[in-house]
């Protein structure tokens, strides 16, 4: 008997499992794919929102706001990249601008600090390739950005220190009062029996599968895909800031945001659909992108993307988040709907549901809580004495292996070693960027596969690029003589 199930290892899962780990709880985090941020945390727009976008009072409004006030202390405890490089909201026609400042007063009813409307040279002045037809803009100095997968997984291994376990390869298809004692069962599709005090449904564009398991009122999720496109590094400085058009009715539309990483990403489409796996990128979407991504910023060098990718958003039909102890199911909490700003929410989400769960079963304080973890050293950012000292304690820190990104031997072994480490080519990728540069891992793969083996001790054909299924070996040309 657990004391909390959490489903679903996305930004949200993590983000409560770390909250939850500062309490003297026992804590198993289930997860249907491979590895942490598999799902609609591994491909968004990795944007802070600054939180002047949601309706006031609704819960995207609170945790948005609160969850961009904790980013700076949480990125520094747990060592991921993360800058506030501020964000603007584009008007294009003089007729909206009295829906430009009605979002200004939005943001000012949510509490959003520093907002205001720029018109004029500064527009220029704050963005050189903006486009001529912007006649105002709304700044918002509090937006951010950051990585989104080394978000998750900085939440996820300091949860595990913190004494959390995690399960892979586990689908929770079954949930059910337990029958002799106050808690839930759970029931997977490999077959496993889990019972737990609490269980948490943080399961992306599933949760309504997991909600109507065990509660009378339905909840409907519609996946909505956005699509993307990623430049290279040598168009990265065209635009500082995050870069918006006016919302509409399907979401914030297409930005143009620089990267932590200094690449340059332009999306989303939004487009609602039943398949909850549709993660395939269109012809429609991408001319979408590039036409809507245009508007904002004429000179954008589409002949400079790298790649393009698309990913699901978790869009409840209520419109708001859906977070708290389910009415006629208790001990079971959701955080389901989590779409945009669920990035941004994320830590406060994951605070206000680990203290809602530790009153119910009257936690006491983890005496021996860590709040601080320590990143893997990037060699490609790294100054000459901070590289000398890497160098001095492992020479493999000097061996480059993924020529795009100068990600060295060192990193992807470290990335594999260390707590909840590496399994799969995608799981290296996420947490070192081997792979994420220009040639998208032709270069590489050959030898992160061969450390993948090393380190795992794994059969050659048993090397995926993301967990079963995805092998990358078929088989032998030429078997060893005995």
């Amino acid at each position: 008997m657990y004391d909390v199930a959490i489903i679903g290892a996305g930004v949200t899962g993590c983000a409560i499992a770390r909250e939850l780990s500062r309490w003297a709880l026992d804590i198993l985090v289930l997860e249907r794919e491979e590895d942490v941020c598999c799902g609609t945390s591994k491909a968004n727009s990795a944007i802070i929102h600054a939180g002047y976008d949601a309706k006031p009072g609704s819960r995207k409004a609170r945790f948005n706001v609160e969850g961009n006030a904790m980013m700076d202390t949480l990125a520094r405890e747990l060592d991921f990249p993360f800058v506030r490089n501020g964000s603007l909201v584009l008007c294009f026609d003089e007729a909206q601008l009295p829906k430009l400042q009605a979002l200004a007063e939005r943001g000012r009813q949510n509490g959003v600090p520093g907002l205001r409307i720029v018109t004029g040279p500064e527009m220029k002045a704050l963005e050189p390739a903006l486009s001529d037809q912007v006649k105002a803009l709304l700044y918002c100095p509090t937006g951010g950005i950051v990585c989104p997968f080394l978000m998750t997984v900085a939440l996820a291994e300091n949860a595990f220190v913190n004494g959390a376990g995690f399960r892979f390869h586990t689908t929770v298809t079954g949930l059910s009062p337990c029958t002799e004692q106050t808690g839930w069962q759970l029931v997977t599709k490999e077959g496993e029996r889990f019972e737990a005090r609490c269980v948490v449904n943080a399961a992306g564009v599933y949760a309504d599968a997991i909600h109507n398991l065990v509660c009378p009122d339905r909840l409907s999720i519609t996946p909505r895909r956005g699509e993307y496109q990623l430049l290279d590094k040598k168009a990265g400085n065209l635009v500082s800031h995050t870069l918006f058009q006016l919302p509409g009715k399907m979401g914030k539309g297409v930005l143009v945001t620089p990267t932590v990483h200094g690449n340059l990403l332009v999306g989303p489409t939004a487009e609602n659909l039943s398949d909850k796996e549709a993660v395939n990128t269109t012809a429609e979407g991408l001319s979408e992108v590039m036409e809507k991504g245009s508007l904002s910023v004429p000179s954008l060098p589409y002949n400079m993307t790298i790649t393009s990718f698309a990913g699901l958003r978790a869009s409840e039909a209520g419109g708001d988040f859906v977070i708290g102890e389910a009415n006629g199911a208790p001990g079971f909490f959701d955080c389901a709907g989590i779409e945009s700003p669920g990035l941004s929410s994320a830590p406060a989400i994951g605070r206000y549901l680990a203290e809602q769960i530790a009153a119910r079963l009257g936690a006491a304080p983890r005496e021996n809580f860590q709040p601080c973890r320590k990143g893997i050293p990037c060699v490609a950012q790294a100054s000459p004495e901070q590289l000398r000292a890497l160098l001095s304690e492992d020479a493999s820190y000097g061996t480059v292996v993924c020529r795009c990104e100068t990600v060295t031997e060192g990193e992807i072994r470290n990335a594999i070693r260390r707590p909840l480490g590496a399994r799969s080519l995608d799981g290296v990728k996420r947490r070192v960027r081997a792979g994420m540069g220009r040639c998208q891992a032709g270069f590489c793969s050959p030898r992160v596969m061969e450390l993948l083996e090393q380190e795992l001790g794994l059969d050659p054909l048993s090397v995926s690029k993301h967990g079963k299924g995805s092998e990358l070996l078929a088989g032998r040309t030429r078997e060893e003589n005995p």
